[in-house]
């Protein structure tokens, strides 16, 4: 079988491995992966993800970092099946090579309020329980 061509739809993006107190970003552009480097999960960090991502001309990203750049939020299930790619590194890269070739279908989010909102209604829920 005949491996596929993929049209590339966007030039330059962004593939992230999200977890709790980390996250994994692989820049890539065409074929080339233009480096991987891990951020904490803290608004410190992804300033520095943002900048990063600027200064290689990223136009899509993951959704903390809205201000910035276009956010493309996808199902966790359309990229996990993929055979072969278990570490941290290759979680980060796939989705960036799926994003460029337009393989990757957006997920509608949430307005930014109703996200505070529910970040306030969490924090509280948090608060009254201890």
């Amino acid at each position: 079988m005949a491996a596929m061509e993929h049209t590339q739809v966007i030039k330059v993006g962004c593939g992230t491995d999200v977890h709790r107190d980390l996250i994994v970003a692989t820049t890539r552009s065409g074929n080339a992966e233009l480096g991987t480097r891990e951020f904490g999960a803290y608004t410190s960090s992804l300033t520095g993800l943002r900048d990063r991502c600027k200064s290689k001309g990223v136009a899509h990203v993951p959704n903390v970092l809205e201000e910035a750049f276009e956010v493309i939020l996808v199902n966790a299930r359309h990229v996990k099946d993929v055979p072969g790619h278990r570490t941290d590194r290759k979680d980060s890269a796939w989705p960036g090579r799926l994003l460029l070739s337009g393989s990757l279908k957006a997920s509608s989010i949430v307005p930014r309020d109703i996200r505070e909102l529910r970040d306030l209604v969490r924090y509280r829920r948090k608060v009254v329980g201890q």
